[in-house]
């Protein structure tokens, strides 16, 4: 199979201008490129940029994905929207990398399988766009895009007993951010590109505690906009015609948000015990296994059933052929004598049914003496003969 590589690098906060897209441009003479995005692919050679130095730049969001097996997706954010010290909790190896650069800090969340080359059953330039929410979440102070990354490495350490030293058992786990069991959309299409199983997820969402349910309420954001003093509110506006719309929002989300977690009216969260990895994934063990049995006694029971039901439509088969034999024969004859392929499967299928009748009710050397002349007669349809002898006949 050949090669495929994807890239794509979007610019959210602010276009690139003139110059700084002739730069990027030099990178690459194939890319599409415009004032907020930049689209590649590859089915042999290699891009020439650095990807990290394009986010640190230039961009956003960018995202990866190989043919070998590897998915990467980098998010740039303001230091002052997401604490680097917060994101530090839940970096861990190759799968969550951070780094800061200027005000800004990246982050890159990456997952391979290399069990074998993959023949993609998705279009890769929807991925970026169904993903890149999960920004402004984290923005607004929802870490559960962190921590579902955090949760890729041992995903991998599950299919890789070597990923890691057996002295990670005892590692715990980063904090648990609230609504893990119900996740964003946004969210969920990250878990599905990092190729996170609903197993582990389930287990992670166990110790989970659940959203505060006002946080989104459009009344509530309208009553704490309307409260805003106006000097601020002409701020926002002002840097909203400059072209940072979208660093606005991500600041009045955060805002809300922070105001929602500490206001006197917003219960406080939970605090969870941190579990270690032994037991987060012991615990998606067992539910992998349950989930597996109950998917084979659903099997069992569905195969029990279809058996049951051609057994039924069998006995109406051979209660309408029951005082019809003489009928049903001269149809065979018939159908065999038209030559067709598909005329010789219904002949056959009709015979056996015919066999069927003749061992309930006793009268299987009759059904042979007839059938064996039925071959006698026929012998030089080699089509006929073979289908005869596939079916026991």
């Amino acid at each position: 199979m050949s090669e495929y590589q994807y890239y794509e690098f979007v610019a959210i906060d602010r276009p690139l201008d003139q110059d700084q897209q002739a730069e990027v441009r030099s990178l690459s003479t194939r890319a599409q490129i415009t004032a907020t995005s930049f689209v590649n692919e590859y089915h042999w050679g290699d891009f020439k940029g650095d990807p990290n130095q394009l986010m640190e730049r230039y961009y956003d969001a960018h995202l990866y994905v190989a043919n070998w097996g590897t998915h990467r997706v980098m998010f740039r954010l303001p230091c002052d929207l997401l604490d680097p010290d917060v994101v530090e909790d839940y970096c861990i190896d190759y799968e969550v990398r951070a780094w800061t650069t200027g005000d800004d800090i990246v982050l890159e969340f990456a997952s391979d399988d290399e069990a074998g080359e993959f023949e993609f059953d998705y279009e890769a330039s929807t991925l970026l766009s169904a993903i890149v929410g999960v920004r402004a979440e984290l923005a607004a102070g929802d870490l559960r895009p962190l921590y579902l990354a955090w949760l890729v490495a041992y995903g991998r350490w599950e299919r890789d007993e070597d990923a890691f030293d057996r002295d990670a058992d005892d590692d715990l786990e980063p904090p648990v951010p609230p609504g893990l069991d119900t996740l964003t959309a946004a969210q969920q299409a990250l878990a599905d590109f990092l190729r996170l199983d609903d197993h582990i997820i389930a287990s992670a969402a166990a110790a989970s505690p659940p959203l505060n349910e006002t946080a989104g309420d459009p009344a509530d954001l309208a009553a704490w906009v309307a409260c805003l003093p106006v000097a601020e509110k002409d701020w926002f506006l002002t840097r909203v015609a400059r072209g940072e719309a979208a660093r606005v929002h991500m600041e009045l989300r955060r805002d809300f948000r922070d105001r929602q977690r500490h206001g006197d009216t917003v219960p406080s969260v939970p605090v969870t015990v941190r579990r270690t990895v032994a037991e987060l994934l012991d615990d998606t063990a067992r539910r992998r296994a349950d989930h597996e049995r109950r998917l084979a006694a659903e099997r069992a029971q569905e195969e029990a059933r279809q058996e049951l039901a051609r057994q039924q439509a069998h006995k109406r088969r051979l209660d309408s052929l029951a005082g019809a034999e003489d009928t049903a024969w001269s149809r065979v004859e018939a159908m065999i004598n038209t030559k067709k392929p598909p005329e010789y499967d219904a002949a056959v299928a009709l015979l056996t049914d015919l066999r069927s009748l003749a061992e309930r009710e006793g009268r299987h050397e009759t059904f042979t003496l007839r059938a064996n002349a039925l071959r006698q007669t026929h012998a030089r349809k080699p089509a006929l003969m073979e289908r005869f002898r596939l079916a026991g006949l």
